[in-house]
């Protein structure tokens, strides 16, 4: 890739393409309960290279706002959240969830010009959102299957990954790793085991890709030799800007993650679980809560994975030879990260050898690129209707003169309303 479109697509602060283009769409900020109390402290939130302050008001709404009072620059982290706004403790300048300044002890007059930042936020899914673009663009709140299910049928984690969201997401939209690095935690995770995907995807490492693009991004079409007579389709869904819908595994719970940059060198990996006509069972609930599957334990006090960087992600040398870990390295989140992460903040892109399973990763690029330079010439950005983003993966044998893209316009076409397609 060549440096230009790379550092359009790595650079999201303020004014960059990039970063004007994602903030068009809802933006995930935090989780709920982070900032559960009324009038409770506020929390200290960098996305998209913004420092921000994350509270919620006396009447139960989330707010966020930039985290310096406009008069000085103090933090207003260390503020009073009260009232329906955050007042700052150094000289008593009162903002409101929006960033409205309504109250200046010492100048009332001057309220009206010492607004500061501040974006309208919902909550879904146990999340957060907030619009960070032209008050005049915001668009309809995300449609994706899993933020609009009762909480009772969703689970929802982040955790910290410390490179830049191209390349975490990469790894999300790439399906055919799963036959390499989590190869033999597939057959022990409680949100893998016993399934005949596994079998599959072991098998048969020679992935074939087919991709579609589509109004609401791509549909990669995975495919793997299945039974003599079929192939395994494994359907992943890269839904724009950063979504991805993970292909089943049997009756397990459906799975994704949203790829949010914190800066261009560190992003928020949100990662989903959730079932979609039923409650998550109470052992599936703690097997999230203890960060088995797409899930992580963390560091004491933080959303930082207990297996890192600094300590090589806990590699076991002795695992990776006796065929307990194929890196050595053991949990999918972990896995990935240490790969991720060993590219370096930025992935050097100029110098990477793509191959054909790689297609799906040069098409979202461009997507992603083309976007954000039509977007500077005054180009609505695509997939804004969220209607679009009611769409599922799914994993299916068929026949093997059957074409996968015939097959889902019959079965997965119709957004939701259809059974879950899985092996």
């Amino acid at each position: 890739m060549k440096k230009e479109m790379s550092e359009t697509l790595v650079r999201t602060g303020p004014g960059t393409r990039m970063g004007n283009l994602l903030r068009r769409y809802w933006v995930p900020i935090l989780l709920s309960g982070e900032i559960a109390e009324r009038d409770g402290p506020q929390v200290r939130v960098q996305v998209l290279g913004e420092k921000l302050l994350a509270f919620r008001a006396t009447d139960a709404e989330p707010g966020l706002i930039s985290e310096f009072c406009s008069h000085r620059g103090a933090s207003l982290y260390f503020g009073r959240n009260e009232e329906n706004g955050i007042r700052c403790s150094y000289h008593g300048l009162k903002f409101d969830r929006l960033g409205n300044c309504v109250d200046v002890p010492s100048a009332p007059q001057a309220c009206s010009s010492m607004g500061i930042k501040g974006y309208p936020c919902i909550e879904r899914a146990g999340i957060v959102w907030a619009f960070m673009g032209p008050k005049e663009k915001e668009p309809p709140p995300p449609g994706v299957e899993w933020c609009n299910l009762p909480v009772s049928h969703v689970f929802v984690s982040k955790r910290l990954q410390e490179c830049n969201y191209l390349q975490a997401m990469e790894g999300g939209i790439d399906t055919s790793h799963v036959t390499y690095v989590h190869r033999y935690e597939v057959d022990d995770d409680p949100m893998h085991m016993g399934t005949k995907a596994n079998d599959y995807i072991k098998a048969d490492g020679n992935v074939i890709f087919e991709i579609e693009k589509n109004p609401f991004g791509l549909t990669l079409y995975g495919r793997r030799n299945g039974e003599p007579d079929s192939y395994y389709w494994r359907v992943t869904q890269w839904l724009f800007p950063w979504f991805t819908l993970i292909p089943p595994f049997g009756d397990h719970a459906l799975g994704g993650h949203v790829w949010v940059p914190i800066d261009d060198y560190k992003c928020w990996a949100w990662s989903i679980n959730f079932h979609p006509n039923k409650p998550l069972s109470a052992d599936e609930r703690r097997d999230m809560e203890e960060g088995k599957g797409i899930h992580c334990p963390y560091e004491p006090g933080t959303f930082r994975p207990i297996a890192n960087k600094d300590n090589d992600y806990l590699m076991d040398r002795a695992a990776q030879k006796d065929l307990r870990a194929y890196s050595g390295v053991f949990g999918f989140a972990a896995q990935d990260a240490s790969l991720q992460e060993s590219m370096g903040p930025i992935q050097d892109h100029e110098n990477e050898k793509l191959l054909p399973t790689d297609r799906a990763i040069v098409m979202a690029r461009r997507f992603l690129y083309d976007a954000a330079l039509a977007l500077e010439e005054g180009e609505e950005p695509p997939a804004l209707d969220a209607d679009r983003q009611r769409v599922r993966a799914a994993g299916v044998l068929l026949e093997r003169s059957l074409k996968p893209q015939v097959w889902a316009k019959d079965h997965l076409a119709d957004g939701l309303n259809q059974p879950v397609y899985s092996l």
